[in-house]
């Protein structure tokens, strides 16, 4: 073998070190990162679904001679069983995705059901017309209720008491993140982004393509400002846009928000949940502070007056749902 043939190679300096072009800029590396930190929120709570169900055998939901019997689980964990269709632990399934009060009816919503409760959150029934919704957000109309969840979008034109799956050229599928106010709904889905409707939730339209995709839970709607929204994205904390959805920025809160809510007195005043905790701020995200909420909180929600505020953990496929009416500073379970 000649000399020549077994040398090495020197890399040049120009080949050894990338061009500046070259280079991800700090936005193009962050985007990259977010994308991948929900896209690893996503399939954990793919694994954590199918590990859930793996184990369905316990049957929470019974089906006979026509009557629904919901599981109700004491502290202990022992279950017992309600043939009135009411229950004092509500029925969620393996997730509990949100707490949301419609009117003065206090619903929570995971993977398998959704509950509603019409005294605070003493008693519980069953929303048939729910069942498997995986209710993720919340939205309130001029004219009707709307949930988003992966199957896709539902109404209720009677206060939330039934719902129909929206069918059709303008149903949307896999929705994870829905916000309304008037007649201006918004939506965030995996698959679009974010769409805009302008007639309820009728008709709809894609706003941003890429923002929204790891959106998850209630988007809150300024009631007089439609263009001002705040949404929980499990990339990252809170997101928030003033111009409709079309451009948006980081308003800080929990790293990996999947729910938040804000006061509909003092819309200053939010509280978020994500994976590493909640937090509380009382001048619309300039600051925030760590707030002290029931162990294993997943969702939030205010009543309508601002003075109640709620919580719901999950509690194996049923919630326990706390109150507070001192801004969050103390809790009592409601039941």
């Amino acid at each position: 073998m000649s000399s020549t043939s077994s040398r090495k190679t020197k890399p040049s300096a120009a080949a050894a070190k990338p061009t500046a072009a070259a280079r991800p800029t700090k936005a193009e590396r962050r985007r990259t990162r977010a994308a991948e930190q929900a896209a690893a929120a996503r399939r954990a709570e793919q694994r954590a679904r199918r590990l859930r169900w793996g184990g369905a055998a316990l049957a929470v939901v019974a089906v006979a001679a026509g009557g629904v019997f919901l599981t109700t689980r004491g502290d202990g964990g022992s279950a017992g069983g309600s043939s009135t269709g009411s229950a004092t632990r509500p029925l969620v399934g393996g997730d509990l995705h949100t707490v949301s009060v419609v009117g003065s009816r206090l619903f929570v919503g995971g993977h398998a059901a959704v509950a509603a409760s019409g005294n605070g959150g003493k008693t519980w029934q069953d929303v048939p017309s729910l069942r498997g919704a995986d209710a993720m957000g919340w939205a309130s109309t001029k004219d009707a209720v709307l949930v988003g969840g992966h199957p896709g979008l539902y109404r209720s034109t009677d206060g939330g008491a039934t719902f129909t799956k929206a069918t059709g050229k303008n149903a949307l599928g896999d929705v994870h993140a829905i916000g309304g106010t008037g007649d201006t709904v918004y939506v965030g889905s995996p698959e679009s982004g974010l769409l805009a409707s302008t007639d309820g939730g009728t008709t709809w339209k894609t706003v941003n393509a890429e923002t929204g995709r790891s959106f998850m839970g209630t988007i809150l709607v300024d009631p007089k400002d439609p263009q001002r929204l705040i949404a929980p994205d499990m990339s990252s904390g809170l997101q928030t846009s003033s111009d409709g959805g079309k451009t948006w920025k980081e308003l800080g809160g929990p790293m990996g928000a999947m729910a938040a809510a804000w006061n509909p007195k003092d819309i200053n005043r939010i509280i978020a949940v994500g994976m590493d905790g909640a937090q509380l701020s009382t001048d619309g995200g300039k600051t925030w502070k760590d707030a002290d909420l029931p162990k294993g909180t997943s969702a939030v929600g205010y009543d309508a007056t601002g003075s109640t505020l709620y919580a719901g953990a999950l509690d194996g496929t049923t919630a326990r749902v706390y109150r507070s009416t001192d801004g969050g500073a103390s809790w009592k379970a409601t039941s």
